[in-house]
């Protein structure tokens, strides 16, 4: 979650006020200081490669000012490298507002429709995805500087303090033809670790592990909160087991296994979705241990589970600090008493009404 004081989180568990600012910034110049936002949401799923798509709608006029980019390149609105960081105001008091920096987006789009324009943006990780290679890259160094070597200068890169730790790459192990983002997900897979844009606009690497600090609680039918089962069950791609393999300095295959032995997993090892093994395997030049290779292995089946697991959605009051991963409790759902956040839309406007959340039972 977000960090926001005390005072936030007590207004966050009732009906407050909600107020937006939208900033728009090209480089380190700022070129707009408050677009007048009308309306829009940010929509936030962690199956994809880019994780955040947001929508903005500004009239096309206000006060004599033209908000329709209309051809140029250095508008606020443009798609030509401009950027928008949203936040979200609290309403503490009267008088007193805290301010909750919700995250920084590309522009992809701007669209006029009559008196209306229409703003696309997306997750500062669409630079790296759409930054084909140009060359093959080969992996050298360190996770860490390789890291640094697909990423930068597009996203300033911070590392988690509890991360594994750091390894040389074996020689030569990692060629790339031309997806960058593939590159860098294959580097934290093997790390194993994962990455995701902050709400400051840095790329943080952090440790492949589900939240255990639950941040929000959710009751059925309380305080606007309705929750149902969602999403759509299937054995395609399912699997109890992965296997890591890869190679130590000898050549030898090396392999690390990690079992799904979650009892509130419907398709766990040695529970009633097959008698036998149903693995998943998972190979990368990035392992020479087998330790590696298990290591791997436990993040890769962890990152699994989120599309095999149950799921939950719900629809509750707009929380403007919640995350992806976050942990949630739960009451008043055939018994389960946690989730952890997938999915969620967020109106950005207090008008937009409630916030829609899908969550992955993990007890």
């Amino acid at each position: 979650m977000i960090e926001v004081s005390g005072a936030a989180l007590d207004v966050l568990q009732r009906s407050y006020v909600l107020h937006t600012r939208v900033r728009s910034i090209l480089q380190d110049s700022v070129l707009a200081d408050d677009i007048p936002v009308v309306g829009g949401g940010l929509v936030a799923d962690r199956s994809v490669r880019v994780p955040e798509q947001l929508t903005l709608s500004v009239p096309r006029l206000v006060d004599g000012e033209r908000w329709d980019p209309a051809g140029s390149t250095d508008h606020p609105l443009a798609p030509y490298g401009q950027t928008v960081v949203v936040e979200l105001g609290v309403e503490l008091t009267t008088n007193e507002i805290e301010w909750i920096q919700r995250g920084e987006y590309l522009i992809r789009e701007c669209t006029v429709d009559g008196d209306n324009v229409t703003v696309g943006a997306v997750g500062l990780l669409a630079l790296i995805d759409e930054a084909r290679l140009t060359t093959p890259f080969q992996a050298s160094g360190t996770f860490k500087s390789t890291i640094r070597a697909l990423v930068e200068p597009a996203l300033t890169v911070t590392f988690d303090d509890d991360l594994p730790t750091d390894r040389t790459v074996p020689a030569a192990s990692l060629t790339v033809d031309d997806d960058r983002l593939g590159a860098l997900l294959e580097v934290l897979d093997a790390w194993p670790a994962d990455a995701y844009v902050d709400s400051t606009g840095v790329l943080y690497i952090a440790p492949s592990s589900d939240s255990s600090s639950t941040v929000l609680s959710l009751t059925d039918g309380d305080g606007g909160t309705v929750i149902s089962w969602a999403g759509t069950a299937s054995r395609d791609g399912a699997a109890n087991v992965v296997v890591a393999r890869g190679q130590d300095a000898a050549g030898a295959q090396v392999q690390g296994v990690a079992y799904d032995t979650s009892g509130s997993s419907p398709t766990r090892y040695g529970g009633p979705f097959s008698p036998l093994p149903v693995p998943f395997f998972y190979e990368s030049p990035l392992l020479s241990t087998q330790s590696q290779c298990r290591s791997a292995a436990a993040a890769i089946l962890r990152r699994r589970q989120r599309s095999t697991s149950r799921m939950l959605s719900a629809s509750c009051v707009p929380h403007p600090a919640l995350e992806l991963g976050d942990r949630v409790a739960i009451d008043g759902v055939d018994g389960v008493t946690a989730g952890i956040v997938e999915s969620f839309s967020l109106p950005v406007v207090p008008e937009g009404g409630a916030m829609d959340i899908t969550l992955r039972r993990v007890a």
